[in-house]
């Protein structure tokens, strides 16, 4: 900062071009056929009330403002105010189906049904057959049932409104029973008692933390029970003294005393993912088939497709949740019926999954392969760097993520950067993790054994020659 005399300052005042003249110059056509002129007129006003501000204040910075100079800030901060908040990331996590990045990555077949569907009419809830108002459940639930085992099914937005509608239809002011070893908390802190609570169930616990018996269900049972109900532990295990309650067992005890079943699988899967060397997760068509009379499960996590929350199960039980006035509130758009359908199409084809199914895809990538793409990606990323930096391709685990099977880990590989000399480097390697994140296109990684993680297992070929472009153009 220094001083500025007033001669001085009425001089630069004197040489800023007005608004008009700004606003008609050849060097601003090109943004206000952009932008409009609304957006410019804003950002030229912002501009130069900051000019003014810094030359007022003595700022030895501000010089004499011309119309490029001028153009130039604006640019900058209309591009700036255009960026999408929602951005392409490189997720270099380790964890698949991440929640905070967006879970599944939808298969082409799901994106070019969601351009279709976003550029023309559908029949949404138009019944072609009889070109009266048909129901939007139409479009998908022969397919969910053939492919579940299932009588009926409906959809809503995602898993916890499937369990909260279950709920609310058939169990408002009556009792839900329940094992306390699987009263859990998934995500953002949202627990199952609490979605009792809101959908007006009485929650009722039974057994202990790590052992529940038959015996526990039946003298809980009484004259407000509604339903019994088993939620999987998707996120947590408990090993050592254990004991739960199988379904096989349950469902002869709801049938002799008159009540349904409802489970709440999570995740859900449709095929054996033993059959590729995953672990393996009891599939919704398993449950069905043991007894359970509705299964809620998720649609963007084992089963690949977009946000949405799948209730399959008897038909009369069915219809009094498709007729619950919470169903109009919960249910999907046309988007997510468009990107749903084809999933599982895929579905119908499970030999082909690995090839057509981007989850599946990524859960079963070989290790040797992900080795490869972290040797390759290592000059540039070391180049990134700098020489502060050591940058290896070493082994590490992945995981499937948002729930599913947490204590199962996958073998991948991955690049991992530590200080050059040795030290532990906390803030030198939490400004390069933020580095990373502030690109173009942000890379997210994770730090962990004062290491800075990169697990290159969702890293496929096109991303791949994209983040090496990119490294080689950044330097830290």
């Amino acid at each position: 900062m220094s001083d500025v005399s007033g001669s001085e300052l009425r001089a630069l005042m004197a040489r800023v071009p007005s608004v008009e003249k700004v606003m008609a110059s050849a060097e601003f056509a090109a943004l206000l056929a952009e932008y409009g002129r609304t957006q410019v007129l804003g950002a030229v006003r912002e501009a130069l009330d900051t000019w003014r501000a810094g030359a007022q204040s003595g700022d030895a910075s501000v010089s004499a403002l011309d119309v490029a100079q001028l153009k130039s800030a604006v640019e900058a901060a209309l591009r700036k105010r255009h960026e999408s908040r929602l951005r392409s990331v490189f997720n270099l996590t380790g964890t698949v189906l991440h929640t905070n990045l967006g879970r599944a990555l939808l298969p082409d077949e799901a994106v070019q049904a969601v351009m279709k569907a976003l550029t023309q009419p559908a029949n949404l809830e138009f019944d072609l057959g009889t070109g009266k108002r048909g129901d939007r459940d139409d479009l998908i639930d022969e397919l969910i049932c053939e492919l579940t085992g299932a009588e009926a099914a409906t959809v809503v937005n995602n898993n916890a409104a499937a369990v909260l509608l279950t709920l609310s239809a058939l169990a408002s002011k009556k009792e839900v029973i329940v094992s306390r070893g699987e009263l859990v908390e998934i995500g953002g802190a949202f627990r199952i008692p609490d979605i009792m609570s809101r959908a007006g169930a009485k929650l009722r616990e039974v057994g202990t933390t790590n052992r529940t018996h038959l015996k526990d269900y039946e003298e809980a049972i009484g004259p407000q029970t509604a339903l019994l109900m088993k939620v999987h532990a998707s996120n947590y295990a408990i090993s050592g003294f254990t004991k739960e309650v199988s379904l096989d067992e349950i469902t002869p005890l709801a049938q002799a005393r008159g009540l349904a079943v409802a489970v709440d699988l999570g995740s859900g899967t449709l095929v054996d993912l033993s059959q590729w060397g995953l672990p393996r997760e009891t599939t919704v068509r398993e449950t069905v088939e043991a007894g359970a009379d509705l299964v809620t499960f998720s649609g963007d996590k084992l089963l690949g497709g977009p946000q949405a929350g799948l209730i399959v199960g008897r038909r009369d039980l069915i219809a009094k949740i498709k007729k619950h006035p919470l169903k109009r509130a919960l249910r999907v758009g046309k988007l997510t019926l468009a990107a749903l359908e084809p999933v599982l199409q895929l579905h119908r084809a499970p030999e082909r999954l690995t090839e057509r199914l981007t989850t599946l895809r990524l859960l079963t990538r070989a290790a040797d392969d992900i080795r490869l793409a972290a040797e390759r990606v290592q000059p540039a990323l070391q180049h990134a760097v700098g020489e502060r930096y050591a940058v290896t391709a070493e082994p590490m685990f992945s995981q499937i993520g948002s729930g599913a099977l947490p204590v199962d880990v996958l073998p991948s590989y991955g690049l991992v950067v530590r200080m050059a000399d040795g030290k532990r480097g906390g803030r030198q390697l939490l400004a390069l993790e933020k580095m990373l994140r502030e690109m173009a296109r942000p890379v997210i990684g994770r730090i962990a054994e004062d290491a800075l993680r990169l697990d290159l297992r969702c890293l496929e070929a096109a991303d791949e020659a994209q983040l090496v472009e990119q490294l080689k153009g950044a330097r830290a």
